[in-house]
């Protein structure tokens, strides 16, 4: 199978179970932004998720012609080959995980090439993660990687009064970007995955919902 069959397969499913209402709400978010805004994977664990993967924002690569639109572990870039690795080390399936990122639309300067989000842009991004973390109702825990994710994550649950309160690791983000402390940088993401891999292996425990 080649590399365009995959992708094919994915978009041809990507209406399906379990992300049928997860990209139902992209379609959404893309009328109302006006911007490109990935899909979410079907092979990952969609609106079923325990753990919400957060990164930054969307690579250019994902979302030019031709790109996959669609955000994956799968997507051939230098990040997603190191988070898979360090999942696979970790023993963390991805079925029970849905992959996104803090700003869900791709952040470039005016010649096209990717920027941190500054806090107007983390300000605006902010519903829509919120949206997407009430359309899965098995969170559990919240896997951020980055800086910048995590201060946009934390605008975001502290925006209002938090529902529920869930448990969250950071690390480091898997590229380039942490090539001044390679070594440290990557045990750090490996020790945040082990620790969620420890969460996700206990039984979920039953809710109280606060009303």
């Amino acid at each position: 199978m080649t590399d365009d069959d995959v992708w094919s397969g994915k978009h041809a499913r990507a209406h399906d179970a379990p992300v049928r209402s997860l990209n139902a709400s992209v379609l959404r978010w893309r009328i109302d932004t006006a911007r490109s805004i990935p899909l979410f994977d079907p092979d990952d664990g969609g609106d079923a998720a325990r753990c919400l993967v957060l990164l930054e924002s969307p690579g250019p690569n994902t979302m030019r012609p031709g790109g996959t639109n669609m955000c994956s572990f799968d997507n051939p870039d230098r990040t997603n080959p190191v988070l898979k690795s360090v999942f696979a080390d970790a023993g963390i399936d991805r079925v029970q995980c849905v992959k996104w990122n803090i700003v869900p639309w791709a952040v470039l300067d005016d010649a096209g090439y990717p920027v941190s989000p500054t806090a107007s842009v983390l300000g605006e991004a902010g519903p829509y993660v919120g949206e997407l973390m009430a359309l899965l109702p098995k969170l559990e825990v919240v896997f951020v990687l980055g800086a910048k994710a995590l201060d946009g994550y934390m605008r975001v649950i502290t925006a209002s009064a938090p529902t529920r309160l869930l448990p969250v690791i950071a690390a480091p983000h898997p590229s380039a970007r942490n090539a001044h402390a390679p070594a440290a940088a990557r045990q750090r993401l490996i020790n945040a995955a082990l620790s969620v891999a420890t969460h996700l292996e206990k039984a979920p425990e039953p809710r109280t919902v606060l009303r």
